[in-house]
């Protein structure tokens, strides 16, 4: 009777996650594919965009820094909630400030939408860490690409919007309506949550004051180190493109703002391909390869937006920088959270190393940019490709166990494994091909 009833929850509060990865989504490309207007109507320089991004910088590191003690004290839910708020405010915020030509505002809103986000996808990852070890099959990578799926219904908005000529102020607005829907849609269907530690079969409540030795145990964990490695790079090159793909591509290769735009959806749907397209190919390959080749992969797009003067060849290569970052995130924190015991600490921690490179990195590149341009701006991030391609096989599996197999046993227990197969078994229709298969 238990395990009927859990079906149907665990299936809406799946579908609430994956909103609540898209709405960021959603929400940051549509302010990405409009900057070169939001510049335009600021009258800012390069590097005073940057300082205007510098918010958001500002916002991520206040969001990462305490959403795992938030998430540790109060559980997911409460944090994911407080995090999509800030969300939807920054919208509102970035509209007025745009409307009144103020770059504090909108480098404000810019603070709230890091803040956010740095809340919010921490402890949606955390969440979809436990549900990966409570379903046994992985889950994150399609959370992922929903965000990706987001971040191509805001770019092509904002290309359509951008193309038309229609007010920046008045899309927002617009924007904030459409987010606000589908957040109030996923609200009632989130589950009460989970807090860090009671997903490794620990009580919350027992972890008083430790944490912060906890914490410290994991900076010195060698092969999380490795893995975080891999997601520094990766997360810097998505938050690259995500802040300066449209810039880049009018000033560095003089594309109306219209074309600029749809390169950066161009970006946005490679990724989401990769994530969604990419399991079978792990599952072949091995999450190593597959991680390490798709660095090589943004190396190679990189270097061709970077160091060829054809505006045909980087937005063809820009495809290449989408697919090859596509399962980076994803696939690292499925390797955090199978690299020791603590798993969703471990995610956590490595979440928050991503969440740093997406959205602290692209501000100091805008200042690099200004003295060099941000075709040379870029070679910094192809560098740490390289970097994140090295340590790629930091993220293999354990004994050469599959990610299933590693998910579950991280919280096996007799019962535990009883109720999973029963509850597979009843959800086998509604499942995902990606979420059935195993990853290496």
């Amino acid at each position: 009777m238990e395990t009927t009833s859990m079906g149907p929850l665990i299936r809406r509060h799946r579908v609430a996650l994956r909103l609540c990865f898209a709405i960021p989504g959603l929400s940051l490309a549509t302010w990405v594919t409009r900057t070169p207007d939001v510049r335009d109507r600021l009258g800012a320089s390069t590097a005073e965009m940057g300082l205007v991004l510098f918010g958001m910088s500002i916002g991520s590191m206040m969001g990462i820094l305490v959403a795992g003690a938030l998430v540790a004290r109060f559980s997911t839910r409460p944090v994911i909630l407080s995090g999509m708020s800030l969300v939807l405010a920054s919208v509102a915020m970035t509209a007025l400030g745009t409307a009144v030509a103020s770059a504090p505002s909108v480098a404000f809103g810019l603070l709230l939408i890091g803040a956010g986000m740095g809340l919010s996808e921490v402890a949606s990852n955390v969440d979809g860490a436990g549900v990966e070890r409570e379903l046994g099959r992985p889950v994150l990578p399609a959370l992922h690409g929903c965000y990706s799926l987001g971040t191509v219904v805001g770019a092509g908005l904002g290309v359509a919007g951008a193309a038309a000529g229609f007010p920046v102020p008045w899309h927002l607005g617009l924007m904030l309506l459409l987010v606000a829907g589908l957040f109030a849609f996923a609200v009632p269907r989130l589950r009460p949550g989970i807090a860090r530690r009671a997903g490794d079969g620990e009580s919350a409540s027992a972890v008083p004051d430790p944490e912060g030795v906890r914490e410290r145990r994991l900076y010195l964990d060698p092969r999380l180190l490795l893995i975080g490695g891999v997601v520094l790079g990766m997360t810097l090159a998505e938050g690259s493109a995500t802040d300066w793909l449209p810039l880049l591509m009018v000033d560095g290769h003089d594309m109306p703002t219209g074309l600029g735009s749809l390169v950066y959806a161009g970006f946005a749907a490679a990724m989401a391909v990769g994530r969604f397209a990419g399991g079978p190919l792990v599952a072949r390959v091995g999450r190593p390869v597959v991680l390490g080749g798709g660095a090589l992969l943004t190396t190679v797009g990189i270097a061709l937006v970077s160091f060829v003067d054809s505006p045909v060849a980087a937005g063809c290569a820009v495809l290449l920088w989408g697919l090859g970052t596509s399962l980076g995130f994803p696939l690292a924190l499925s390797a955090a959270g199978e690299s020791g015991p603590d798993a969703t600490g471990r995610v956590a921690l490595t979440s928050r190393i991503g969440y740093v490179a997406l959205l602290a990195g692209p501000p100091a590149l805008g200042l690099l940019g200004e003295h060099h341009g941000l075709r040379a701006a870029m070679i910094p991030v192809l560098l740490l490709m390289l970097v994140a391609a090295a340590c790629a096989p930091a993220t293999a599996s354990r004994g050469g166990r599959t990610a299933a197999a590693s998910a579950s046993t991280a919280t096996a227990t007799a019962t535990a494994t009883a109720t999973a197969q029963q509850r597979t078994s009843s959800e086998a229709d509604t499942a995902s091909p990606r979420a059935r298969r195993t990853s290496r």
